[in-house]
């Protein structure tokens, strides 16, 4: 049976895309796979190398921030999943899905709350998601210097609440969150 994991990162920030994998494991498997929250960035890059480097099928997939304001986030992260699931190039026979949401697609699936700490191929889905948005959000960071998108991903922070108020929002802001509409009304006026 062929089973895919997915997980996705980035569905909290004010910017950036929010980004899912889907991996299936085979062969050698890393040791020490875990939900990416619960690892430093050190050891996400480690084991992101060791799966990239392994037999296991990984997928991504991401959702612009075009598309977060135009469908919502949730919406968002289930057409980024797809899409992780999709760049597989091999269809799974169950897909197993961090959180307690399922998209709407064809594959066979369940949803596993806390599914990235107890599931390896989740976990593994985790490390991919995470690693691959922090290196888009460090790469914007050094497009859009001051927002410090390279610390803090694109999230909240009071560092990036200032730079919101006195930079204003660049392209890669999601002008359907709360505080960036806020900012963005002040702007205008």
């Amino acid at each position: 049976m062929i089973i895919a994991g997915v997980d996705e990162a980035g569905r909290g920030p004010w910017a950036g895309p929010v980004v899912a994998a889907a991996v299936i494991l085979r062969g050698a498997v890393p040791s020490g796979l875990n939900d990416s929250k619960k690892l430093s960035a050190k050891r996400r890059e480690a084991l992101f190398a060791a799966l990239l480097a392994s037999d296991c099928r990984i997928g991504v997939g991401q959702a612009s921030v075009a598309e977060i304001d135009a469908l919502n986030i949730l919406q968002a992260n289930h057409l980024a999943m797809t899409r992780a699931v999709d760049a597989l190039g091999e269809v799974p026979d169950l897909v197993l899905v961090d959180g307690n949401r399922l998209p709407p697609w064809r594959w066979p699936a369940r949803a596993i709350v806390g599914g990235d700490g107890l599931e390896p191929a989740i976990s593994a889905a985790s490390i991919i998601a995470k690693v691959t948005r922090d290196r888009i959000m460090a790469e914007l960071d050094g497009q859009h210097p001051g927002y410090g998108w390279a610390r803090n991903q694109g999230y909240g922070t009071a560092d990036h609440a200032r730079a919101l108020q006195s930079l204003g929002p660049t392209p890669h802001h999601r002008r359907s969150f709360a505080p960036v509409k806020r900012v963005l009304a002040e702007f205008s006026n």
